[in-house]
């Protein structure tokens, strides 16, 4: 069971307020869906969220975002976080994104 699995069976209305959060921000227009996801990247990437950077590193290839956008939005984190998050997220990030662009 992943982990919005479990939330869900125990906090169900808390899930989906949660999830309702999410959508509205998605649904909003002020950043294209590209930027947004490049925002999220950098964000998981400064946490040292490896699963979530590797999962939005798929989601960027589909909206069009090219290797190097992918690879500056994590290199952004540097300054702000140091070397962690991309020490851990960079490689596998990329190696995620090179292995969709292999299989086109």
């Amino acid at each position: 069971m992943n982990m919005m699995d479990f939330f869900m069976k125990e906090a169900p209305e808390a899930a989906q307020a949660f999830n309702g959060l999410i959508k509205s921000l998605s649904e909003s227009k002020g950043l294209d869906p590209k930027t947004k996801q490049l925002i999220y990247v950098s964000m998981r990437t400064a946490q040292g969220d490896t699963a979530a950077t590797v999962a939005h590193a798929h989601m960027l290839r589909k909206l069009g975002a090219s290797r190097d956008e992918l690879k500056e939005a994590i290199l952004m984190t540097l300054t702000v976080s140091g070397i962690k998050g991309v020490a851990t997220c960079l490689k596998p990030a990329l190696n995620t994104f090179d292995s969709e662009v292999d299989e086109k």
